[in-house]
């Protein structure tokens, strides 16, 4: 009897729009020399302690979580993974805004200017 070895997927840590795919689209088809994609990471800043960070990578760290769009690779930092799960990402644009804007679950609050939040 043989046993056979079964994968399951697990779903992305986090969920982008549509917006927010073709966002990353734009910025990897303007992207510096060398990268490889972009990098979404949680640095600690801002009035309520952390804070969303989008960066170009110039390469791969063993534990960040991979998520392949359309138009290029999103990195989240393996460090902030688990303040980012179930998380969604959108892309937002008005007549005086524009940028990344997220749902986070675990976010317990945040400041008066939405730059930060806590868990």
């Amino acid at each position: 009897m043989t046993t056979e070895t079964k994968t399951r997927v697990r779903p992305a840590a986090v969920i982008l729009t549509p917006a927010a795919q073709a966002r990353i689209a734009d910025l990897m088809a303007q992207a510096p020399e060398g990268a490889i994609g972009v990098k979404l990471s949680t640095p600690k800043r801002g009035c309520s302690g952390l804070a969303y960070s989008v960066d170009y990578v110039n390469s791969e760290t063993k534990f960040d979580e991979k998520i392949a769009t359309p138009g290029g690779i999103l990195y989240i930092d393996g460090a902030s993974v688990l303040y980012l799960i179930g998380s969604t990402m959108d892309w937002v644009e008005d007549d005086f805004t524009a940028g990344f804007v997220f749902a986070n679950p675990n976010a317990k609050g945040s400041c008066g200017c939405g730059e930060s939040f806590t868990v």
